[in-house]
């Protein structure tokens, strides 16, 4: 049926999809949900599911390399979530990734040192700015986001 629910998430998926990966930083305080993390932490198939449940969702990759524009810091109408995941279960996943690219497998993406700094430095990053963080490490993206939907209800309650 095409009602008001329907349209919302439409305008969602569209969002979510035109902020995927740190673009589109201009409209960031348009979204619902901004989610951060590093590389292969499912940013971006939670941000479509969350998508697809009406929420616009932004995401946006942490790299200690390139560090996120400033306006990730002033954002006020988002809900920042922080995704994290154990070093060695990144490790697995970029290997496969790498793999299923056909790709040299050994490279400071996957090294050991290198992920478990880059997986701190998120984390750093998380709890210095009080954001709520969600260990993915063992969860499907639909727990993950019932996590997240979770924290937008809690924000929404009056206090």
């Amino acid at each position: 049926m095409l009602d008001a629910a329907y349209f919302q998430r439409v305008e969602a998926i569209q969002f979510t999809i035109a902020h995927d990966d740190g673009v589109g930083h201009e409209d960031w305080e348009e979204a619902d949900i901004l989610l951060a993390g590093v590389s292969r932490s499912s940013k971006t198939p939670t941000s479509i599911y969350l998508a697809n449940r009406g929420y616009k969702t932004a995401n946006i990759p942490i790299v200690i390399e390139v560090p996120p524009p400033t306006a990730l810091f002033r954002l006020r109408n988002p809900l920042i979530v922080g995704l994290t995941t154990s070093a060695d279960r990144l490790i697995q996943v970029r290997r496969n990734r790498l793999l299923s690219l056909n790709q040299a497998p050994e490279t400071s993406y996957v090294d050991q040192d290198a992920v478990t700094r880059e997986v701190a430095y998120a984390r750093r990053m998380f709890a210095d700015n009080g954001w709520p963080v969600i260990d993915v490490t063992r969860r499907s993206i639909e727990e993950t986001a019932a996590a997240i939907i979770a924290l937008v209800s809690e924000r929404e309650q009056p206090q």
